[in-house]
């Protein structure tokens, strides 16, 4: 995976555990972290998610709305901004 950084990971240890799952973030503000998806149910990963970042269109306290990519669960597609 690209980076190694994952998205809200200690900033002491920002790179991979083993035994986690991670799925990328793909395009958005967030593109190119990882995203820890461990114990995730395929509902909630189906859902897609809402994370909180001050780097996107609606700045501090905006979240970047990202949706597995179909047929490739360790991709997620950026699918825009909200407040």
């Amino acid at each position: 995976m690209l980076r190694g950084r994952v998205y809200g990971a200690d900033h002491d240890h920002p790179g991979l555990l083993p035994h986690r799952d991670y799925a990328e973030l793909v395009g958005g503000p967030l593109d190119g972290l990882l995203l820890d998806i461990t114990g995730w149910t395929v509902d909630e990963i189906q859902t897609g998610v809402a994370l909180m970042t001050e780097l996107g269109q609606c700045g501090p306290g905006g979240r970047a709305q990202y949706d597995p990519r179909p047929g490739e669960r360790r991709r997620w597609d950026w699918s825009g901004d909200t407040p």
